[in-house]
């Protein structure tokens, strides 16, 4: 312990005894790095377990590039088949739907409300309120008020239709007596024309035009008194 006492000093001319009385003190860094084996494992062991962990983990690195690789491609071929995310979706609700009706849950929530709604039906309370139901309709049915309000209703329905009958029937009516009379006339106009009756009405015409027309030509010859610029004289008696 007098190697421990001693000051240490640089400037000292026994500042190199310190390295000599002190022993040197072996260190085993793998035992460091490592944790304190588990209770009952032999060195053999753990390294046997710590080697098959990291190869464990390798390959978990491994599958987890080719499942992104995976999904890459499959990402690809669902863009060039044109499926959207909403199809996508569309898709895995089904999946699911199908999936939670063949479940084990659904298929006893399905047996209980079976069982709940059998148990209603055949309930007291059920029967009464169905028995009370249908003679409340019975009596609805059979009064006076809903009588009358039907009658109402079937008279109303019925003029209603009898006005429509009328009104269709007036119009095909209308549409059918012009539809005649635009062929009795397209019809009756050339064989009027082509009677006796109107060929001599149109030959008396003409010869009451070819008078008018040959005294108007006779009025303007210049030997007459009239055509020499004379005036005709006038004839001043009154009546």
């Amino acid at each position: 312990m007098e190697s421990a006492s001693q000051d240490i000093n640089l400037n000292s001319p026994n500042k190199g005894l310190l390295s000599d009385t002190m022993t040197d003190v072996p260190v085993d860094n793998t035992a460091s790095a490592r944790t304190s084996a588990p209770e009952g494992l032999t060195e053999a062991e753990e390294e046997e377990l710590r080697s098959e962990l990291a190869k464990v983990e390798e390959e978990i690195g491994t599958l987890r590039q080719v499942l992104a690789a995976k999904e890459r491609h499959c990402g690809e071929l669902k863009r060039k088949l044109g499926l959207t995310t909403f199809d996508e979706l569309k898709q895995n609700l089904s999946k699911s739907w199908h999936d939670v009706q063949g479940s084990n849950a659904y298929m006893k929530t399905s047996e209980k409300l079976g069982e709940w709604n059998e148990k209603v039906t055949q309930s007291e309370l059920y029967l009464s309120a169905s028995s009370t139901l249908e003679d409340w309709n019975e009596k609805l049915t059979q009064s006076e008020a809903y009588k009358k309000t039907q009658e109402t209703l079937s008279q109303a329905g019925q003029k209603t239709s009898a006005a429509l009958s009328n009104v269709g029937s007036v119009i095909s009516r209308k549409l059918g007596d012009m539809s005649s009379y635009s062929i009795r006339h397209s019809i009756s106009m050339p064989a009027m024309r082509n009677s006796t009756t109107f060929k001599s009405f149109e030959d008396r015409v003409g010869t009451i035009k070819s008078r008018v027309v040959g005294s108007r030509e006779n009025s303007t010859d210049p030997h007459s008194p009239t055509g020499s610029g004379d005036k005709p004289p006038q004839d001043n008696a009154r009546f």
